[in-house]
């Protein structure tokens, strides 16, 4: 990767969920756990690596629909199990009462982050101020960054229940700046989301690094992209 002549950046945001805690490797971890805690065998209609496929399907699409505003956080929270499980071919009554309390209580405890996430925030922290901007919840997110140890990094964590409103809007983008104290141009944002990261802050003014470890092609144009964390030691 080219060596790039770093802008002289202050503060740098960062996304959590997609971007640091890697959400997909302990949100399977904590699903076949329930599978067989919840004895979900018992049903005979569908294997643990059918419950993960189905829930992470009904789990990004219902996150999307978050994002539009079009279903709330206890919406979001409460239907996606119940949704998973009755197309996996379930009855309403016969889902296990409490599943996705236990989800929502094992699954930030897990500790799983991207390849030299700890390493590469250790270089920066150096020479930066660290910060989070999130759609996750606040409760949520705490207990993922001090289980993953990543509190000791971040000065400010904004998340969306903070401010109001949700990335992509540009409003979390200037509430997070406000916060801070610091010019949308001193700023770069870091997060693998080319809608609510790498547009939302484009459109706030700050630039961006799309973190794209599955190297998916793309039109958008970006400040910097990278498929390993270890890359931002070349931009920064």
């Amino acid at each position: 990767m080219a060596k790039y002549i770093p802008k002289q950046y202050r503060h740098i945001f960062f996304d959590l969920d997609h971007t640091l805690w890697d959400f997909e490797k302990n949100a399977a971890e904590t699903i076949l756990s329930l599978y067989d805690s919840y004895e979900l065998h018992k049903f005979g209609k569908f294997t643990s690596t059918d419950f993960y496929k189905k829930y992470s399907y009904v789990n990004q699409r219902m996150w999307q629909q978050y994002h539009e505003g079009k279903i709330t956080q206890k919406e979001l929270r409460e239907k996606r199990f119940e949704l998973t499980l009755t197309k996996l071919g379930l009855e309403p009554e016969q889902i296990p009462h409490g599943l996705h309390e236990s989800f929502l209580t094992i699954c930030p405890t897990k500790t799983a982050v991207f390849p030299y996430c700890h390493e590469t925030l250790d270089y920066l922290k150096e020479k930066y101020v660290l910060h989070i901007i999130t759609n996750g919840f606040k409760d949520q997110q705490a207990i993922k960054m001090a289980s993953s140890n990543l509190n000791q990094y971040f000065t400010e964590v904004i998340t969306s229940e903070c401010a109001g409103c949700l990335k992509p809007q540009r409003q979390i983008f200037e509430y997070a700046l406000n916060k801070t104290g610091v010019k949308a141009s001193d700023c770069l944002m870091i997060g693998d989301s080319l809608e609510a990261d790498i547009l939302g802050a484009k459109n706030a003014g700050m630039d961006q690094v799309f973190f794209n470890p599955e190297k998916k092609k793309h039109a958008q144009n970006v400040t910097f992209e990278i498929s390993c964390l270890s890359q931002l030691k070349h931009i920064l």
